[in-house]
C-alpha cells in the first residue's frame, strides 16, 4: 500500500507541475500577444471606420475623437458606449454611432451607423454578426452590397414606417430564405437615427476654441504681480 501511495503521490505531483508550467505558459502567451491583439482589433475599427466616411470630407483621427454616450438604450445593449466623431477643423460632419440588434436570426449583432450633420446616413457597417452563412450574412460587405442601400437615408427619406422591408411594407429588399436579419438590420439603423435627432444638439457640438498661450514674457509679469 505504501509503495501504491507514493505511486500516487508522485502522479500527483508530475500533474500539479504540469498544470502549473502551463497556467505559467499560457499567461506568458497572454501578456507576448495582448499589445498586438488590442492593435490588430484598433486597425480593424480604423477601417470600418474610414468606410463609411468619405474621403476627404473630415481631417481629424476618427479613433481618438471619441464623445461618450448617455441614455443608450435606444442603441441597443451596446459594447461600447462611444460615439466617434469626423470633423472638419472644430465642426462635427459625421457621427458614426454603435448599435447591437438583439433580434437577428443568429442573435446579436453589432453595427455601426455613420450619421451626417444634416441628418442622412453616410454608411453602414456590421461588425459582428452569427447569421447564417449564405443567407443572412448578406449584410456584410464582404459577402454583399445590400448594406449600401442605407447610404443618403434618413428619417424623411422613406418615412418611419416604411423603414422595413419589403415584406412588411416598407422600402428595403430581404434575401430570399432570410427575412428575420435583414429585418433586424433595417430596425437597428433607424433606432440609430432616432437617436441621432434625440441628441443632435449634444452629438453636433463643435470642439471649443483652443485657449492662447500668452508669451512666456507674460506670464513671468503675471506671476510676479500676482505675488
Amino acid at each position: 500500500m505504501t509503495n501504491i501511495a507514493r505511486s500516487m503521490g508522485g502522479s500527483a505531483l508530475v500533474l500539479g507541475l504540469y498544470g502549473v508550467i502551463a497556467a505559467v505558459l499560457t499567461v506568458g502567451i497572454y501578456i507576448s500577444t495582448k499589445d498586438t491583439i488590442v492593435e490588430q482589433q484598433r486597425m480593424a475599427k480604423a477601417r470600418a471606420l474610414t468606410q463609411i466616411v468619405e474621403e476627404g470630407q473630415y481631417n481629424n483621427q476618427l479613433l481618438d475623437d471619441q464623445l461618450v454616450l448617455h441614455q443608450v438604450n435606444l442603441l441597443g445593449p451596446v459594447d461600447e458606449a462611444l460615439a466617434y466623431i469626423a470633423r472638419q477643423g472644430r465642426e462635427a460632419v459625421v457621427v458614426i454611432l454603435p448599435v447591437t440588434v438583439i433580434d437577428g436570426y443568429g442573435g446579436d449583432m453589432n453595427m455601426i451607423v455613420g450619421v451626417r450633420a444634416d441628418g442622412s446616413i453616410s454608411g453602414v457597417r456590421v461588425l459582428k454578426h452569427n447569421e447564417t452563412p449564405g443567407l443572412g450574412d448578406k449584410i456584410d460587405i464582404r459577402k454583399s452590397d445590400w448594406i449600401e442601400a442605407f447610404s443618403g437615408r434618413s428619417l424623411a427619406n422613406p418615412n418611419i414606417e416604411r423603414w422595413t422591408v419589403k415584406k412588411d411594407g416598407g422600402v428595403f429588399d430581404q434575401f430570399t430564405g432570410a427575412t428575420i436579419t435583414p429585418r433586424a438590420v433595417v430596425k437597428g439603423v433607424a433606432r440609430a437615427l432616432s437617436y441621432f435627432e434625440a441628441n443632435r444638439q449634444y452629438l453636433l457640438a463643435a470642439l471649443p476654441e483652443p485657449k492662447e498661450t500668452p508669451p512666456v514674457e507674460q506670464r513671468i509679469k503675471e506671476t510676479v504681480h500676482g505675488q
